[in-house]
């Protein structure tokens, strides 16, 4: 069954200083507690950011009114629940630091996105280092999630009906119980290996590679990434919340189809530099690098597609006329009758057909959605 976009989540992960804090701040623009010593969030935050997408209105001579998203310039903006879980330390599995506890969190998120401090200036408890390897806080990290999902699963280990016990147990890791069903499959009897494919199925990961504005974060960065085999991207926290706060306040113009930006008024020599060395570090890596980790973890990670159910395939409108009012984001393979579920329970189970307003053309109810689909559903009373 397809997931409803408002039941996903992506979780930031990381020990503590490594900029968990201001890249949740960046992506959501909710104020939170930032500082430089570790454990300043102690409870989860919790915000919603948004993925871009080109939106469907693109193809015609109107544009849509949205209303569980936005669309600003033909990019739509569709909301995503953010997690932001507390710092992590090696030992956390073991209650370290309330590790237990803050590992506990991570059973909502869908995706993780593990920020790191790429500048090496924070050693595996966040106090301040010079010359900490970052690639060891990736290693550790994703060692203590996996032992933390091994002392789930060992309380049942070896139990009568032991597959029907694990599956119970890590009812929470996923509201599909198959995934969990294969990763026993696969394992066999190796515990290990359960919980390492529990974590890559249930919790994929993308590494934020944070404080990129930093000069030691480069050569740390070049080093590293070719040694991991999750995806890493260069970020800035900073420069994100930097630009954010300038564009709130009329200093600059954001292209949300680049990231790229404009400067709109006369600014102090100060603000001067900072905007500078900002469109340096857009140049070099392409943006700031926060929208494009919350992107991959949803279309990449997660493998999502962006579809529009309409009730009129000809206008593309809602009832009242709204045109596109609405964008669920569901898994690659979410079949049309799928999706009827998603929109509400009456209308699957009325359930007659569905019409590819793109094409103009009827569709049953296996057909597999593509990306961006428009989709009227037929149903009856």
């Amino acid at each position: 069954m397809a997931k409803d976009r408002w039941n996903m989540m992506i979780g930031l992960v990381g020990k503590p200083s490594s900029g968990k804090s201001s890249f949740f701040k960046a992506l959501t623009m909710l104020d939170v507690k930032i500082a430089s010593y570790p454990f300043t969030t102690i409870e989860p935050n919790r915000g919603v950011a948004y993925v871009k997408v080109e939106c469907a209105c693109n193809k015609l001579d109107k544009r849509c009114n949205p209303r569980n998203s936005q669309c600003i310039n033909g990019v739509r903006l569709i909301p995503v629940k953010i997690l932001d879980v507390a710092g992590l330390v090696p030992g956390a599995h073991l209650g370290r630091g309330k590790g237990n506890k803050f590992l506990d969190d991570l059973r909502q998120a869908d995706a993780l996105i593990h920020i790191v401090d790429m500048s090496g200036k924070t050693d595996e408890n966040g106090l301040e280092i010079e010359n900490h390897d970052p690639l060891s806080d990736i290693e550790w990290l994703k060692q203590e999630i996996e032992m933390w999902v091994h002392g789930i699963i060992e309380k049942v280990w070896g139990k009568k009906h032991e597959e029907d016990a694990i599956v119970k147990q890590l009812s929470g890791f996923s509201p599909r119980n198959e995934i969990i069903e294969d990763c026993i499959n696969e394992a066999g009897n190796d515990i290990k290996k359960l919980s390492r494919l529990v974590v890559e199925k249930t919790k994929p990961m993308i590494i934020a590679a944070n404080k990129m504005d930093l000069e030691e974060a480069k050569e740390n960065f070049e080093s590293i990434s070719a040694k991991l085999k999750e995806r890493i991207v260069p970020c800035s926290a900073e420069m994100e919340i930097m630009a954010r706060l300038a564009e709130t306040k009329g200093i600059i113009k954001i292209d949300q189809k680049t990231g790229n930006f404009s400067i709109n008024k006369e600014v102090s020599k100060e603000q001067e530099n900072a905007l500078k060395k900002m469109q340096d570090f857009i140049a070099k890596y392409g943006s700031t690098g926060v929208q494009k980790c919350l992107d991959e973890a949803v279309f990449n990670l997660l493998n999502c597609i962006e579809v529009y159910p309409v009730e009129n395939e000809n206008s593309w409108a809602d009832s009242k006329g709204n045109i596109l009012p609405d964008v669920y984001l569901v898994p690659s393979g979410t079949t049309a009758k799928e999706l009827a579920s998603i929109v509400h329970t009456d209308l699957a189970k009325n359930f007659i057909a569905a019409i590819d307003a793109r094409k103009k053309m009827k569709i049953k109810d296996d057909h597999i959605l593509k990306k961006g689909d428009v989709i009227k559903i037929v149903a009856g009373k």
